[in-house]
């Protein structure tokens, strides 16, 4: 082939080939760090970027986004007992500032010397944390373990490039033995404290049911009370009328000149009347001889005096 026609298709090639190597497309989420001659230069943003070929080189793509990574150590407590902890830890790069950039770039080797690192600070800030409390204590500060290690290592993340977002610690456990003893100790605290309700619950039923039969007792008594009352104003009523009834009959006999001995004599005949008809099978022994009958009547009307008498003299 004639070198004359040759070598213009070598200079579109190589034209081509330095338009292809001048544009870059950094995928979203993710940052490019550019070095020149192995210095770092400048960083490239999401989107299509220009560089200058064969000069400028993409030395390492860091991705922006949230990554996590789950832990899992062990730490012993002031009082010598081993707690186990399952961990997830959420991290990511603290901004997009070149000055960031450097430090995820060139702080650590690669990706697996960053996480040794992580891991371990985390761990050991953990730890230190735990050795300060006792085994009791640790499950009751799941909160303040997590605040701690964020205090304790955000500022050292920070000059790494890297910031924590969230701890969590999704498991706690202790040996066997422990378990099993604070087990116990729980069932033994909800049977005291089941215990000590149902006691409540009876003293107060008792309290109720002593307040309600002291209740009755005393709405019995004033309506006991209030019955005689009652029964008495009617008894005086009753007597009262009839006395009234008794001054009346009495001084219309003496009108008519008529024994006043009568009126007992109707009362006496009214009563046995009284018994037959309301004795409800009842035996009542009465003497209804002649003379019985005016030995009672001579009763009555002594009663009667007798009564009269009581009267003129008050």
């Amino acid at each position: 082939m004639d070198p004359a026609k040759i070598f213009p298709l070598i200079v579109l090639f190589l034209a081509a080939l330095v338009i292809i190597k001048s544009f870059v497309t950094v995928q979203q989420g993710t940052i490019a760090v550019i070095t020149v001659f192995g210095k770092f230069r400048r960083v490239m943003l999401p989107g299509l970027n220009f560089k200058i070929p064969f000069i400028e080189a993409i030395y390492k793509k860091i991705s922006i986004q949230n990554r996590s990574v789950e832990l899992e150590f062990q730490a012993t407590t002031i009082d010598q007992a081993n707690v186990y902890f399952k961990a997830m830890l959420l991290y990511s790069v603290l901004n997009q500032n070149e000055e960031t950039m450097k430090n995820v770039a060139f702080k650590f080797v690669g990706e697996k010397d960053l996480m040794q690192a992580l891991i371990r600070t985390v761990e050991g800030s953990i730890r230190s944390f735990v050795a300060t409390r006792k085994q009791a204590e640790v499950l009751t500060l799941r909160r303040d373990i997590v605040e701690y290690v964020k205090e304790q290592i955000d500022k050292t993340l920070e000059t790494w490039g890297y910031h924590l977002q969230d701890l969590q610690l999704n498991d706690i456990t202790f040996d066997e033995v422990i378990m099993k003893s604070m087990s116990q100790v729980v069932a033994s605290n909800n049977l005291k404290a089941a215990a000590e309700n149902e006691g409540q619950a009876l003293l107060i039923t008792k309290t109720k049911a002593a307040e309600a039969e002291g209740n009755a007792i005393k709405i019995a008594a004033n309506a006991e009370r209030e019955a005689a009352q009652m029964r008495g104003q009617g008894v005086a009523l009753f007597r009262e009328e009839v006395a009234k009834g008794m001054s009346v009959a009495a001084k219309e006999m003496q009108n008519a000149n008529l024994d006043a001995s009568m009126i007992m004599f109707s009362m006496w005949t009214e009563a046995i009347k009284h018994f037959s008809e309301n004795g409800k099978g009842n035996v009542i022994f009465l003497d209804g001889s002649a003379d019985g009958m005016q030995k009672s009547m001579n009763q009555l009307i002594g009663m009667t005096r007798l009564s009269d008498t009581g009267k003129n003299k008050l």
